[in-house]
């Protein structure tokens, strides 16, 4: 949109099985945006998983109005069923973006320092990347690159740029954390969605507030 949000133009597009799972925007130049499509249908039944080669991560340098795919150290449909892709990028270092990746024995949160040109896989223990159909949720500390979160059945917190992960919040509780936000001034105020409501943490994981706080609607 060039109005404020009042007309859109489609901009990135694969067919009607593929959609736009993400989208992220390099903080020093918002004329460079990240997208990952994700070929998918869910079955009218729990846990159906139908997928298919479109999935992929696109890059613009012009505000969005062309993209080039950048797939370079992905594993791919054909070779072990790429799925979800989530993107990040990490605000105090725009050439580093984290990708959690969903694939059979590929799968697992993927790395790049070189804006995306190039790929690796930096973290394979599937409890950080777990269910990536559900959550694909991944988050960099707005002034210190090497500090990663992902979101599962359990939120995971790497001080290494990826490389090892500890468990950040998680049992007693059972949440599910899809979305992860940082303060972007004050980095200790971190807020988590799960599938139960929300909490908050005022310094940085020490303690959090109760979901039972939060208004959600009933499941």
């Amino acid at each position: 949109s060039r109005d404020g949000g009042k007309t859109f133009e489609r901009v990135l597009f694969k067919d009607a099985d593929t959609g736009a799972a993400d989208i992220v925007i390099d903080p020093a130049n918002p004329d460079v945006l990240y997208a990952a499509l994700w070929e998918a249908r869910q079955g009218p039944w729990e846990n159906a998983d139908f997928r298919g080669p479109g999935t992929g991560v696109y890059k613009s340098t012009d505000g969005g109005t062309t993209w080039r795919p950048i797939n370079n150290g992905f594993p791919t449909f054909e070779d072990d069923r790429l799925g979800r892709v989530g993107l990040t990028i990490a605000p105090s270092d725009p050439k580093r973006l984290f990708a959690t990746v969903e694939a059979g024995q590929k799968a697992g949160l993927y790395r790049s320092d070189d804006a995306g040109e190039t790929w690796h896989l930096i973290n394979d223990d599937p409890r950080v990347t777990m269910r990536a159909s559900d959550f694909a949720e991944v988050k960099v500390h707005p002034g210190n690159p090497d500090i990663v979160f992902t979101g599962s059945i359990v939120a995971w917190k790497s001080t290494d740029g990826g490389r090892t992960f500890s468990a950040f919040r998680g049992a007693p509780g059972g949440d599910d954390y899809h979305r992860i936000w940082i303060n972007p001034r004050n980095p200790d105020i971190i807020l988590m969605a799960s599938d139960q409501g929300a909490v908050v943490t005022l310094n940085g994981g020490a303690s959090w507030s109760s979901w039972f706080h939060q208004a959600a609607p009933p499941f």
